[in-house]
């Protein structure tokens, strides 16, 4: 790992595709000329998370993550796709793609926990619409370990501690929590996810929009090991930064080695799956 700058581009997806492209591209230029190596963007970050819209995105040539490379090629940057409606092997799925600075996926990731929740004003139905990821994977790049998981994988400490023991260093979390969860949870799970996996961890929700049908939530976020919160933004659309240090992830992880005190060999007894 090294020291460099990072960004999320906390954008207002509009329901013209294009727009909302363009949108974001202007945003990563303007990331990478402010010195950020490490750009996310959030969920979905082309429309509107909303579901009866989803099957409408499903590409099948890649194109929106072909213009990402592009963008990320041009600008030398790290680029976490946010999320995508990707058609594979004849499923559904909400995926992520990590870009280098020469254009190449070197990471794909496929939500595993669907939304399937019930809240008073609010029923989602993920599962109708999005088939489940079945792997978790850490890629090693120049900048540091980096894993992603996807919005409400960040309920289930199972998918972040699975990254931290692959030896990730990052953990990236394109997300489109709503104001309902997101009020109670965003900070306290963002947090806790960092300080138990001793992670810089960066969590990139849309901008709100109150015209949605789901409203986001906003608050992108990005915490340090300790769980101090480096940066973190308002609901309107904005890109933050935040400068990533070595020295305090090594600091922190030497003096509390939470991952070297951990009983591997008990848990194995005692946890039924």
């Amino acid at each position: 790992m090294k020291d460099f700058r990072m960004a999320i581009c906390q954008n207002k997806p509009s329901k013209d595709k294009q727009t909302s492209i363009n949108k974001v591209e202007s945003m990563i230029s303007e990331a990478a000329g402010k010195g950020a190596q490490l750009i996310i963007l959030p969920e979905i970050f082309y429309n509107p998370y909303e579901l009866k819209e989803i099957p409408k995105l499903e590409e099948k040539n890649g194109e929106t993550i072909n213009k990402l490379r592009e963008v990320s090629k041009q600008n030398k940057v790290y680029l976490c796709t946010g999320s995508t409606v990707e058609k594979d092997a004849g499923k559904r799925l909400n995926k992520s793609f990590l870009i280098n600075p020469q254009g190449d996926v070197i990471l794909e990731y496929s939500k595993m926990h669907m939304f399937d929740v019930d809240f008073k004003g609010l029923r989602s139905r993920e599962s109708l619409v999005f088939n489940s990821g079945e792997s978790i994977n850490v890629v090693d790049t120049e900048l540091g370990k980096i894993g992603i998981i996807i919005c409400y994988d960040i309920r289930f400490p199972e998918m972040a501690r699975s990254l931290a023991l692959q030896g990730a260093e990052i953990i990236l979390v394109p997300a489109a929590f709503n104001t309902i969860s997101g009020v109670a949870h965003w900070d306290i799970f963002s947090r806790c996810r960092a300080v138990e996996n001793q992670v810089f961890l960066a969590a990139a929700c849309p901008a709100r929009d109150t015209n949605s049908q789901y409203v986001t939530y906003g608050h992108s976020i990005i915490i340090d090991p300790w769980g101090t919160v480096l940066a973190e933004a308002g609901i309107e659309e904005e890109i933050i930064f935040a400068d990533i240090s070595k020295d305090k992830l090594e600091e922190i992880r030497g003096r509390m080695p939470l991952l070297q005190h951990m009983r591997k060999n008990i848990y194995k007894k005692i946890l039924p799956y």
